[in-house]
C-alpha cells in the first residue's frame, strides 16, 4: 500500500469523517489546518484521484469524493512507516499510542492494534 503524503492524509481524514464531500466541502474542512488556496485543495484530489486514493462520482449534479482507501488500514499502514522510517523502530508502535484518539473508536483501535502485530516487518513477510 502506497502511504499517503500528509496533506492527501488530511484530505483523507475529512472524507473518512464524512463522505461524500464535494472539493468545496472538503476544502472548507482542510483550509485552516493546511492553509492553502482551494485550487490546492483541487490539485492534491486530482493526484489522489489519480493514484487510486478516492473516488469520484456525480450527485445531484455535483462531483463529489469519497476515500477509496481504508481508514485502519490506511493508519496501520503510516503508523508502520513513521516508525520504521522516523523512528528507525523494528517492532510494531504500541496500539495505546492511539488511545483518546478523535479518528478511531474502539473497535477500530482493536482492529489497527491487530494490523499493527500482525504486520511483516521483512522483504519476505517475515517478523
Amino acid at each position: 500500500m502506497a502511504i499517503p503524503s500528509i496533506s492527501e492524509l488530511t484530505l483523507l481524514k475529512a472524507l473518512w469523517r464524512q463522505q461524500p464531500l464535494s472539493a468545496r466541502e472538503i476544502h472548507e474542512q482542510v483550509e485552516e489546518e493546511l492553509g492553502w488556496s482551494y485550487s490546492s485543495t483541487r490539485k492534491t484530489l486530482e493526484r489522489m484521484l489519480d493514484k487510486g486514493s478516492v473516488r469520484q462520482r456525480t450527485l445531484h449534479g455535483v462531483q463529489v469524493y469519497e476515500a477509496a482507501l481504508e481508514k485502519v488500514g490506511t493508519l496501520a499502514a503510516f503508523a508502520r512507516d513513521f516508525s520504521k522510517r522516523v523512528m528507525e523502530m523494528d517492532a510494531p508502535l504500541p496500539a495505546n499510542m492511539f488511545t483518546g484518539s478523535k479518528l478511531v473508536d474502539e473497535d477500530e483501535l482493536a482492529q489497527l492494534e491487530q494490523l499493527l502485530n500482525d504486520w511483516p516487518t521483512g522483504e519476505d513477510g517475515a517478523k
